[in-house]
């Protein structure tokens, strides 16, 4: 889909943004190994860019050895470690991971990119509730999309959150770790729910690590405007209004970790490894 409007913020060299965006695609196994990618003119339409800035996204991701230029107008994925046999990663008892934040901060990327690595199931509010949400909008006489009035927000969004804690906890029950991803900007708020979780899952004998995902203001909207969501049409058509009504400087009341996913951060596979280190580290303690 193509847009008048640049869909990556000026704080970073485009082609770093864009092949940031690529690159989390391939780790989070969106973008297969083997998989040929668009033509440079269809991603600088799909980016909003110049040819001249995907052709240099190409160079740094080539240079990685994540795409291979099989010819002038050919380029391939090279992921072979998303071949490999992975093995589950073992904890003493089960343990699940909360991830949280802001629209487009890379909640879901972050969680798939765990997921890869550690073998657990990934639960996502949106994959899991979506499709009955938005039936039951339509049926109310609402937008599919709906995600502002007072019957979303008081009526529908409590029981996404009472399906996906279900989920999170029949995982538990059955002796396996989960990652849960969604926003939780209400229950990371709620010192009273977040003690509720963690004592509900310790009686199942497993630990809870929150993560929070931040993004500073021009990264958020670009990865908005890229993902190209219709949920997330209220939140760009007024984007100054919704600024003010989020608090970016928000943290867990609980101990947490937080995961920097801004475009000038560390790549998100490098940080969703120091994030598994310190579990580990904090398990074996």
């Amino acid at each position: 889909m193509t847009s008048a409007e640049p869909r990556l913020s000026r704080a970073e060299a485009l082609h770093i943004q864009v092949a940031r965006h690529i690159r989390n695609d391939i780790e989070a196994g969106i973008l297969r190994d083997g998989e040929t990618l668009k033509s440079t003119r269809e991603l600088a339409a799909q980016w909003g860019v110049s040819v001249f800035t995907i052709t240099e996204a190409m160079k740094i991701l080539a240079a990685e050895g994540l795409v291979e230029n099989v010819s002038r107008s050919k380029r391939v994925v090279r992921a072979p470690e998303q071949q490999r046999q992975r093995l589950e990663t073992i904890t003493r008892n089960p343990h699940v991971i909360l991830i949280g934040g802001y629209a487009g901060s890379g909640k879901t990327e972050l969680g798939r990119i765990l997921a890869r690595q550690t073998g657990w199931p990934m639960l996502d509010k949106d994959t899991l509730t979506r499709p009955v949400l938005e039936a039951a909008l339509e049926m109310l006489g609402l937008s599919p999309h709906d995600r502002e009035s007072e019957t979303y927000l008081n009526f529908m969004r409590p029981r996404e959150y009472e399906a996906l804690m279900s989920a999170a906890n029949e995982n538990v029950a059955c002796g396996n770790s989960a990652i849960v991803t969604a926003p939780f900007l209400r229950e990371f708020k709620d010192r009273a729910w977040l003690d509720r979780t963690e004592a509900s899952f310790a009686a199942l004998t497993a630990k809870v690590s929150l993560v929070w995902v931040y993004c500073d203001a021009k990264s958020m909207h670009g990865y908005i405007r890229h993902r190209g969501a219709a949920r997330d049409g209220h939140k760009l058509d007024d984007w100054k209004g919704y600024l003010s009504s989020i608090d970016l400087d928000f943290r867990p009341p609980l101990p947490h970790h937080v995961v920097n996913n801004c475009t000038s951060s560390a790549p998100l596979q490098k940080q969703a490894n120091d994030l598994l280190e310190a579990i580990a580290e904090a398990e074996s303690a």
